[in-house]
């Protein structure tokens, strides 16, 4: 099942994605998404998260979807999850915008990022999404790709050692 990280990762990095899917899970020790999931817990605490069909969102308005990250490292990634999130919402009725929280500023000018997507841009979505899942069937991962953010990533040394 695509879920909105899946989204994430095969915007991020197909290998990772594909190994996360599979459950091939190495991030438990990764001090990055132990940050992401106190964020997320300490929302969960404050009544703001909401679960849907698989989705969690972690914050919704009458206007707006806001997805919270640590930091803007992988803006693409976190828009194309923020993206997911929308349209599976748009799917059952649900019209929003979305709204990108990055906590930290790293690489962009801005930290709130915000978006709304076209007919046209839902369905290259969906196609785009029908795509990922022909991939996540396939029978082995990707080869590695060295790029700069992999020395961070917690697939590292599976990955290059």
């Amino acid at each position: 099942m695509l879920t909105g990280t899946v989204v994430n990762y095969h915007t991020h990095c197909k290998r990772q994605c594909w190994l996360f899917y599979h459950h091939i899970n190495l991030e438990d020790n990764s001090e990055d998404v132990r940050i992401g999931r106190i964020l997320h817990e300490l929302k969960r605490q404050e009544k703001e998260e909401i679960a849907l069909d698989g989705i969690k969102l972690d914050r919704v308005t009458g206007e707006y979807v806001t997805e919270i990250k640590k930091s803007d490292a992988d803006l693409a990634a976190a828009m194309a999850q923020l993206e997911y999130y929308l349209i599976v919402l748009r799917d059952k009725g649900i019209e929003r915008k979305g709204r990108l929280e990055c906590l930290e500023k790293n690489r962009q000018s801005k930290s709130v990022h915000t978006l709304t997507l076209t007919d046209e841009q839902i369905e290259e979505r969906k196609a785009q999404y029908r795509r990922i899942e022909e991939f996540l069937d396939s029978d082995s991962p990707p080869a590695p790709v060295l790029k700069r953010a992999c020395k961070k990533c917690a697939y590292y040394e599976y990955c290059f050692v």
